[in-house]
């Protein structure tokens, strides 16, 4: 086909795609504009090795012709010709992936005992510096940080992801001090309003919400059109599916389905759940019930690996903790070397669960369930924005996913559960151009997903080092 002929279908696709609510690309600021490598009305990726997020095989000598923010044209390097005046840029050895799409991220990071820095601006950029262009926050500390980024990187103001911007946390007891802590339903639909009238765009609940507040949290929020997702632990994972709750939070780790005399709307003892879960059978009845449950209620499943990981025994050491300020590293590093050593009871215990979640994931997965990813930089600490986000792809190939099917769950199955599947989450014609170019293969080798060459989020390209560069040493200040 006469490369004039596929453009005039290329349009008509885009057209039609077009229909489904599609952001303008913004003007750049200066300040984001440190950060750009590739900007030009018109790039060509020539020769590339493209893994489009479906769990496809990967296609190999392809080429992907970008317009104005979009994927105008996609197809064999040897039939689709590079418009004229093009910036054209030759991919052989590399691949192209969507940009990840992840979900239960956060702006802030463990600085001390149960205290969070807010560190939004630092982790922005690390985000999009490890490939993630899309991104929820997965529960908000700070009020209107999460609101406010999301609104200057969407004008162009900063360089960043997307993102889908969580109201602060609705919660029941809880002796955290930076938590509002629910009175009754009437507060949580209070909450849930005024949230949405500032700019939130998600809601999440948390460990200690009682029934009734999270039910009327989440009729609230359906009738603006938002999502609910839970860190749940008063109110088991059946009962959450039932009150309409949209998508559970870090695996099956937290569940408390299945601990003797659960009572209601009370957080059992952690040690309890543990033991639940560590004698769980995932082919059995009672497991099975519950898949059955989320799945019929169509409640998403986020896997988190990553926070787990850092607390178990003989488990490598993350990535990236050079980008810490130097207390933050030395306190983390501590922690790890007394986990990775094995020496604790937690942190042979968190070795097993990891597994068991790992299982039970799986399973969800397998039975038809939405699976998505995010990575949670709290817990210890050592969970690093960007580094992370590939790791938990990595951890997802370990859990019995092929690489391809991997990247799926971080790119498409995050689109999915977002409503933006039409816009992003795979590579087509026709859709944002939101891309990662990394050296290597990843749908063979997972681990090449870390050598990420050039960010595309809109079309315009990131330079990673530059981004990371800007940051590293300075994480835990800003």
């Amino acid at each position: 086909m006469r490369f004039g002929m596929k453009r005039a279908l290329t349009i008509f696709v885009m057209g039609a795609v077009t229909l489904v609510a599609q952001a303008p690309r913004p003007q750049l600021s200066s300040q984001a504009r440190e950060f750009v490598k590739v900007d030009a009305p018109v790039v060509v990726l020539t020769h590339a090795r493209v893994i489009d997020g479906t769990g496809a095989p990967a296609r190999q000598n392809q080429t992907i012709v970008i317009r104005d923010g979009r994927i105008e044209a996609l197809g064999d390097s040897s039939r689709v010709t590079a418009p004229a005046g093009a910036n054209i840029i030759d991919l052989t050895g590399k691949s192209v992936i969507p940009g990840l799409v992840m979900l239960h991220e956060h702006l802030f990071y463990p600085v001390g005992p149960g205290v969070y820095g807010q560190l939004g601006m630092s982790f922005i950029r690390l985000y999009l510096a490890g490939g993630v262009t899309t991104m929820r926050t997965g529960g908000n500390l700070n009020g209107v940080m999460d609101i406010t980024l999301k609104q200057k990187i969407d004008r162009g103001e900063i360089a960043g992801p997307a993102i889908d911007a969580t109201a602060p946390y609705l919660e029941g007891p809880n002796p955290l001090s930076q938590m509002h802590l629910l009175k009754d339903p009437e507060d949580a639909r209070k909450q849930v309003n005024y949230w949405a009238d500032m700019g939130a765009t998600s809601f999440k609940a948390y460990m200690n919400i009682r029934r009734a507040d999270l039910g009327a949290a989440i009729a609230e929020a359906h009738k603006r059109g938002l999502k609910v997702t839970g860190h749940l632990c008063s109110v088991t994972w059946g009962e959450a599916a039932e009150l309409g709750i949209d998508n559970l939070e870090h695996g099956f780790m937290p569940a408390t389905d299945f601990v003797p005399n659960k009572q209601p709307d009370l957080c059992p003892d952690q040690a309890a759940v543990r033991q639940s879960l560590s004698t769980l059978d995932p082919d059995g009845e009672p497991f099975r019930k519950l898949l059955k449950m989320l799945i019929d209620h169509h409640v998403a499943i986020t896997s988190t690996l990553t926070v787990f990981e850092v607390s178990a025994a003989g488990r490598p050491k993350p990535p990236g903790l050079d980008v810490l300020v130097p207390p933050l590293k030395e306190q983390f590093e501590q922690i790890y070397a007394r986990a990775s050593a094995g020496t604790t009871p937690q942190s042979q215990t968190s070795k097993a669960l990891l597994a068991k979640d790992m299982a039970l994931e799986r399973a969800f997965a397998k039975a038809g369930g939405l699976l998505v990813a995010g990575i949670d930089p709290t817990g210890p600490g050592g969970v690093i924005p960007g580094y992370a986000d590939q790791r938990e792809v990595e951890l997802l190939v370990e859990e019995g996913f092929t690489p391809v099917e991997a990247i799926s769950i971080a790119t498409l199955n995050g689109a999915k559960y977002l409503g933006r599947e039409k816009t992003i989450g795979s590579i087509a014609t026709g859709k944002q151009a939101d891309l990662v170019i990394v050296t290597g293969d990843p749908s063979t080798r997972i681990s090449d997903i870390r050598n990420v060459e050039t960010v595309f989020r809109q079309g315009v390209g990131y330079d990673p080092a530059k981004l990371i560069d800007s940051v590293k040493g300075k994480v835990g200040l800003w």
